[in-house]
Formats: structure tokens, C-alpha cells, sequence
């Protein structure tokens, strides 16, 4: 209590004086948290801040001075590197196994369109290409060619 009321005493003492160098509104900001200290003690927050500030504190020094939690940040470290390198290799046999490009997809686009021709009054009506369930994704690659995405 007694530090956090000092505190308090001097920022105000301290917004004061600024009040008359600076005006008003830096005068009220450092009012403004000069009132903190006191404020963190008489709602209880100062003991949980002591308390997490102190935590933190044990946590670090037992990181750096016990070997055994370095073993431990080691052991986590290798787990890392085990999950990406086999990801790696997951994802490097997916693409291998993926069904190659069938022969019909891979033609140009002006033969896999049919000719259509119209008597000169009718427009042309575009007959639908045959589907092929070579690829898994050859409905969504229809709807985007569509739409005029590649």
C-alpha cells in the first residue's frame, strides 16, 4: 500500500507541474496513470500481477539453470522437426500417386469443341462436351473454364 499510494502521490504531484508547463490534456493523461498503481491495489489486481510477475519469474530461472527442461525443449524441438519432415514426405507421395493428365484433356481446346453449324436465320448451339471421370476435380475445372478462369 505504501508504494502504491507514493506512486500515486508523486505522478499527481508530477501532473500538476505538467499542467503548467504542457496544459491540460498531457496533465490529465499522466493523472490518468499516475492513479494506477493505487487503483491495481485496492482492487486485489496487484497481488494476481505479484503473483503471475513471480510465476514468470521461477519459470525462466528453472528453464535456464535445470537440465532436465532443457532435455525437455530438446525433446520438443525434435518432435517439430519429425512432424514437417514427414509431412514432407506425405505430400511428396500424394503428388507422386496422383492419376496423370488423361489423353482427351490434354488436346487443344479447339478439337475437343464440336463444330456445330447453323442454318444462317438459327444461332449456333453449343453441344455439351462428354464427360470423362478421369479427374476427380473435372467438374469444378468445367464451371471455372465457364467462367473464363484458368
Amino acid at each position: 500500500m505504501p508504494l502504491c499510494a507514493g506512486a500515486t502521490g508523486v505522478g499527481l504531484v508530477f501532473s500538476f507541474l505538467l499542467l503548467r508547463r504542457r496544459g491540460a490534456v498531457a496533465a490529465m493523461r499522466l493523472a490518468a496513470w499516475s492513479l494506477l498503481p493505487m487503483a491495481a491495489y485496492l482492487t486485489g489486481a496487484l497481488s494476481a500481477l505479484w503473483t503471475i510477475g513471480s510465476t514468470a519469474v521461477s519459470f525462466v530461472t528453472s528453464l535456464v539453470f535445470n537440465p532436465f527442461t532443457w532435455a525437455g525443449v530438446a525433446l520438443a524441438g525434435l518432435s517439430m522437426v519429425l512432424f514437417m519432415v514427414s509431412g514432407v514426405i506425405r505430400a511428396r507421395r500424394l503428388s507422386a500417386a496422383a492419376p496423370a493428365p488423361s489423353a482427351a484433356s490434354a488436346r487443344p481446346a479447339a478439337e475437343q469443341k464440336p463444330a456445330t453449324s447453323a442454318p444462317a436465320g438459327k444461332p449456333a448451339i453449343a453441344q455439351p462436351k462428354p464427360r470423362t471421370n478421369d479427374d476427380d476435380f473435372s467438374d469444378i475445372e468445367d464451371i471455372l473454364k465457364r467462367r473464363g478462369i484458368s
